[in-house]
């Protein structure tokens, strides 16, 4: 009888240990060279074509975890496997700070280990802390609803006229729940045109993602892209193709999340998806050790901002919401360098409190750009139409229409679409920490588009990139005035310059090292490049 009470009282006390989460980062994968060789056995078609269409290399990071790593380390003492990422080949786990350590000295194949408490890496973080959903409370409740302000204020009206309405666009949508999306009527013709292509729980590790239990912030979400109800409610992409990923976790807030979702962008990187929107954001944390401070959110330090940025390396559009912490700051992702992040306005156009604010610990100017997310129409998981606040919206609303904008301008980059809609924005030549370059115009943007495909710079050639203390651009043909713009990280012009001959040269030799953004445009055309200064 003594033996069994003390065992139990050394269970008990097994428990009572702190549990800390890490991501374990692994040494190598299992046949690399074979599977980058054939593509085809760990990406769908979809995914190849898209790759191939944007120049864009399969590499060791498309191929997936060694399952027999994560075998083992599930069998590990104490250690729970909860995540995998293959873009950064590394899995997510939880247990105590002495069971993860001891990962570094039993498995010679595990290479890292990053806690999730930053005082355990010998970092520090900030502990300010709000609630991202807060905001999002219903304010009236109607049985008809009315999308008109918020589609006609970013002008993807427009391109509904024009037939130009997601057709052909694959969209990944990474949220808290989705009940009822299978069901529901704003849904019914998505699933009629078999544009509802499936999802996954990655929290529960389930395919019912649909679970009418789970928040239906993620149907709202997915209402005002993909919602239809005749002469009520349309998204801004009626005919996209949609994917719906649950990577949020409502009842808690751990770092395992960010892990969630690299791993649901994987999965949506793998089937083909063009767009991913996310309307969530990642700052404080239950345990304040894990929190993020304002220097982390630099656009390439947190996990889930990185994975991103890895996203958007691969060719995905990321859209995602700049979050609803005000002067608080922008959270992850939204602080990525890659992702187009949305601040809200009210149905004037005006910037609302709530909406997250950039700042200069960001390397790129944020928010980017905005769109209505105070009183924004939404479905609610019992298919009726309501008005919502948030970023949540405000970013699906946009993402829908640059789905749009995509069917409308197949041969156009994401980098180029990301800088089309910045230069349509109703404050382009003066952003801002509160709107970005401001509310896009994508009949604007539609239309510089075209024209580059129809006239686009004959011969342009920008070099040598990186560059020392002069650039030179070149063209085949000039008949009328381009115009050249020189931009820093953050958004504002540090230099101008107009120039009607064949070669013109920038003196760059008083700016400092760093990475700068060339903008050229003629009357017809524009183009956008990325440039390092040495």
């Amino acid at each position: 009888m003594k033996r069994s009470v003390l065992i139990i009282f050394v269970l008990c006390c097994h428990n009572l240990i702190a549990q800390e989460d890490a991501w374990v980062y692994l040494t190598d994968k299992p046949n690399v060279e074979a599977s980058i060789n054939n593509p085809i056995s760990i990406l769908t078609q979809q995914a190849i074509d898209r790759k191939t269409d944007q120049g864009i290399a399969i590499d060791v990071r498309d191929v997936p975890v060694n399952e027999a790593y994560i075998t083992q380390l599930k069998n590990a003492e104490g250690i729970t496997v909860y995540a995998k990422s293959k873009w950064f080949n590394s899995v997510y786990v939880r247990g105590s700070e002495t069971d993860i350590s001891a990962l570094m000295t039993d498995f010679d194949f595990v290479a890292t280990i990053d806690f999730a408490d930053a005082e355990l890496n010998a970092l520090s973080r900030s502990t300010i802390s709000y609630n991202k959903f807060e905001i999002e409370e219903t304010l009236v409740n109607f049985n008809y609803g009315n999308t008109q302000n918020q589609v006609e204020m970013i002008g993807v009206d427009d391109l509904h006229l024009s037939d130009f309405t997601g057709e052909g666009i694959i969209v990944a949508v990474m949220d808290s729940g989705f009940p009822n999306v299978n069901t529901m009527g704003a849904f019914q013709r998505l699933r009629d045109n078999a544009d509802l292509l499936g999802g996954y729980d990655f929290v529960d590790r389930t395919e019912n993602v649909y679970d009418f239990n789970q928040n239906d912030h993620g149907t709202k979400v997915l209402s005002d892209m993909a919602g239809f109800i005749q002469d009520q409610f349309v998204g801004t992409a009626p005919d996209a193709s949609y994917y719906v990923f649950r990577t949020e976790d409502i009842f808690s807030e751990t770092p395992v999340e960010e892990a969630y979702w690299v791993e649901a962008a994987e999965r949506a990187d793998s089937l083909g998806v063009q767009v991913i929107n996310t309307s969530l954001g990642y700052k404080t944390y239950d345990n304040p050790n894990y929190s993020h401070s304002d220097a982390d959110l630099n656009g390439s330090t947190t996990f889930i901002t990185r994975g991103a940025n890895v996203a958007n390396e691969k060719g995905i559009l990321v859209i995602t919401s700049a979050g609803n912490s005000g002067q608080a700051g922008v959270g992850a992702p939204a602080d990525a360098t890659g992702v187009l992040s949305v601040a809200a306005v009210d149905a004037e156009g005006n910037y609302v409190a709530f909406s997250s604010q950039g700042s200069a610990f960001q390397a790129t100017q944020k928010p980017d750009v905005a769109a209505q997310g105070f009183a924004a129409a939404v479905i609610n998981l019992n298919n009726a139409t309501v008005y919502n606040n948030g970023t949540s919206f405000s970013s699906p609303i946009l993402a829908g229409g640059i789905a749009s904008l995509l069917q409308a301008l197949p041969n156009t980059s994401h980098e180029d679409i990301k800088a089309l809609v910045r230069m349509s924005a109703s404050q382009y030549e003066n952003p801002d920490f509160l709107l970005g370059y401001g509310i896009p115009d994508l009949s604007q943007a539609l239309a510089i588009g075209l024209s580059v495909e129809n006239e686009a710079f004959y011969g342009l050639k920008v070099f040598p990139n990186p560059v020392g203390n002069t650039l030179h651009i070149t063209q085949q043909s000039r008949s009328e005035t381009t115009k050249f713009r020189l931009l820093d990280v953050l958004g504002k012009t540090i230099l101008k310059q107009n120039s009607n001959t064949l070669e013109t040269q920038l003196d760059l030799s008083s700016l400092n090292a760093g990475i700068y953004v060339l903008q050229i445009q003629s009357e017809k055309a524009s183009k956008t490049f990325k440039i390092i200064k040495r």
